[in-house]
């Protein structure tokens, strides 16, 4: 059973997006401000389309925080959909609005609207597509927020960069990193409108998303999400589903448009020499203890983090919802049509990066409170304090 949970709820134009969080430990000092900023970070990024003019998101706290820090019960946040104003009878919950606007009918090619539909037996798939649009992980960032705010009281940080959009890949390296060179990388990433850390490759990932938003097309890409500060012995080899590896690729293709995640060299080591990837172990005493000079596994070996930084790259496919529509059938008439056009990004891949630090932080807050857990913040801390002991005179 999962020690720290969560569930979301809400739909792409209802009235509210809102998430509920069990395992949380009490006396975290938590505020709207640390999750607000978290909103506006995945709100940011050349390519977003038009939703992102129109809502400025905010985290409301409802409960399971009192003056400022967490009580140990269930935390629910809310985050009011701005555009909602322009949907209150279509999106009714009232029977009576029936019937207010139109039925789509038309199923986009790449999304969840035909096999949704069909799995509902739906014949309006905007039932389907309110909710699976990616407008439901704004609520995934605002979680994700208290969990990167609950593990920062332990030095573990997560952030993220994009490295390539299109064709163009970042020449900016980060296989073999310290957790300083991590974050001048995170820093240099942030200031830029694509969070590219390379400025050459950034200025021609703008021009590539200027060309596809002039045909009418989009574009995918990659990033990459890293930790620092994780001790040795998070997640387990005991059984497939403990797995920390396995339990952090299946958060992050949850993301919308993820196809393919990657942990260290990943795919990489596939083409290679068993002795030319893998992290050889070396000692210097108690001070230091056992460590690697190198990082190929990506922080991670047999499910277990074994205290290296980790690193978990994923790719995103381009956003099918385009403005030059793709052929579908309508699902009443079962007539060709052009698909049915829902306003979107062109490219959301630095989005997408924030998205990423979320659910990985979700996983890791998951697996050291498994390890580590307890009712209050004291106690937890007590608890890591003494397994830190224990790794010392290993």
């Amino acid at each position: 059973m999962s020690h720290l949970r969560f569930l979301t709820a809400g739909e792409s134009h209802g009235k509210t997006l809102v998430g509920i969080m069990e395992g949380m430990p009490a006396n975290l000092s938590l505020a709207s401000s640390d999750i607000d900023a978290e909103l506006k970070r995945r709100q940011s990024g050349f390519g977003r389309g038009g939703r992102m003019k129109i809502e400025s998101d905010h985290a409301e706290i409802l409960s399971g925080v009192r003056w400022g820090k967490t009580m140990g019960s269930p935390i629910a946040l809310s985050i009011e959909n701005s555009d909602h104003k322009n949907w209150i009878e279509g999106m009714s919950p009232d029977e009576r609005h029936q019937g207010s606007i139109p039925a789509v009918t038309r199923p986009r090619p790449g999304h969840a609207d035909l096999a949704g539909a069909i799995k509902y037996h739906q014949h309006d798939v905007r039932n389907i597509l309110e909710r699976s649009s990616a407008r439901e992980t704004a609520m995934r960032v605002a979680l994700g927020a208290v969990a990167k705010r609950f593990l920062s009281e332990f030095n573990i940080r997560v952030g993220s960069y994009v490295i390539q959009i299109g064709s163009r890949r970042s020449a900016v390296s980060s296989q073999q990193l310290g957790e300083k060179e991590f974050f001048e990388i995170f820093s240099r990433a942030e200031a830029s409108p694509v969070r590219c850390a390379d400025e050459d490759a950034t200025k021609e990932m703008v021009q590539l998303i200027e060309d596809a938003i002039k045909v009418g097309s989009s574009l995918g890409g990659v990033f990459e999400v890293f930790a620092t500060g994780l001790p040795v012995g998070l997640g387990s080899h005991i059984q497939w589903d403990k797995r920390l590896d396995g339990r952090l690729a299946g958060a992050l293709v949850s993301i919308q448009a993820i196809k393919g995640v990657e942990i260290g060299l990943g795919f990489e080591m596939a083409g290679s020499s068993g002795s030319g990837v893998m992290d050889e172990i070396f000692y210097h005493g108690h001070k230091t203890g056992f460590y690697r000079k190198t990082n190929n596994a990506g922080g991670i070996e047999g499910g277990i983090t074994n205290g290296m930084p980790l690193l978990i790259r994923a790719g995103m496919k381009p956003i099918p919802t385009l403005r030059k529509p793709l052929t579908s059938v309508d699902i009443v008439s079962k007539e060709p049509f052009e698909a049915a056009y829902e306003r979107s990004d062109v490219c959301a891949v630095p989005a997408a990066s924030v998205i990423g630090e979320a659910m990985t932080a979700l996983v890791i807050a998951d697996a050291f409170l498994e390890k580590f857990g307890g009712d209050s913040m004291e106690e937890v801390t007590e608890n890591y304090k003494a397994y830190l002991e224990h790794v010392k005179k290993f």
